[in-house]
């Protein structure tokens, strides 16, 4: 994948002048962050990931490129996922393409599913660990030494300074926050009864059909990664009624404002470092 690599470093760097060292990938419903991005530039994905599908709806398939608080940024709005059908090798380009680009620090949110009756739709959880019952691990493959070992540490996948950090700012702001365990399921089914069952036996407090590989890959290629999780619905089981993804982008679009706001005084706290 060399040569797709540089080409689309090629095709960003002709169009900016910016060296971001934050990338942000929004979650289904959640692009209302976007707005909040100045003199940005969009690209879409088709024009730098050569094995690109269209987008699922909710995710708008965009690489924005900006400034927030006065810091360069890079924002995908949306991403790729297992059930669309791709690869392991195409799961984790974007972040290894935004790591030879020199990212440092990746902030990762996503729309999911409480399990924890503590939770309630609407709610943000920073992600403390994951479970990943994907079933497929995204380094699988050929390994790029050039961003991080073939065998590397995952005793700390969600960094505990940036939860700190995302718990100060959301204190200050008056938002509430719960934290909790992030289950990564491959869709594009939703759960069972019974696999919420067991995924509550196992520890897990929200499921949702992203995230972990890329958290998976960020680790490898050594960035420091903070996940939050925008609680859109209660599991199967937990509601009465069906679970549908019009759901989903409705909670999320209404949680955006106050998700907005945190990422936004994360990336000025970042910034100022």
């Amino acid at each position: 994948m060399h040569k797709e690599f540089v080409k689309a470093r090629d095709t960003i760097f002709s169009l900016t002048e910016l060296r971001p060292e934050i990338l942000i990938i929004l979650g289904s419903g959640l692009g209302t962050f976007i707005e909040l991005v100045q003199d940005r530039i969009s690209l879409p994905y088709a024009n730098l990931f050569p094995f690109q599908k269209p987008v699922v709806e909710g995710h708008g398939g965009l690489l924005h490129i900006g400034h927030l608080h006065g810091t360069p940024i890079y924002c995908m709005q949306g991403r790729n996922h297992y059930y669309e059908g791709y690869s392991d090798q195409e799961i984790r380009f974007p972040i290894q393409l935004f790591a030879h680009l020199g990212v440092k620090t990746l902030l990762v949110t996503n729309a999911c599913g409480g399990m924890n009756p503590e939770l309630v739709p609407g709610d943000l959880m920073l992600i403390a660990d994951h479970i990943n019952m994907i079933g497929r691990n995204p380094m699988i493959g050929a390994t790029d030494y050039d961003l991080g070992p073939r065998f590397f540490d995952m005793s700390e996948p969600y960094s505990l300074k940036l939860i700190a950090l995302a718990e100060r700012i959301g204190k200050q702001q008056g938002i509430g926050i719960k934290k909790g365990v992030y289950v990564g399921y491959s869709g594009p089914s939703y759960e069972t009864k019974a696999e919420i069952a067991a995924f509550r036996m196992l520890g897990g407090d929200a499921v949702g059909m992203s995230t972990v590989p890329e958290v998976i890959v960020a680790n490898q290629c050594g960035m420091e990664v903070l996940g939050i999780s925008c609680i859109t619905n209660m599991a199967t089981g937990m509601q009465k009624r069906k679970l549908t993804h019009s759901e989903v982008i409705e909670v999320a679009n209404q949680a955006g404002e106050k998700l907005s706001r945190l990422l936004s005084g994360i990336v000025f706290e970042i910034g100022k470092k």
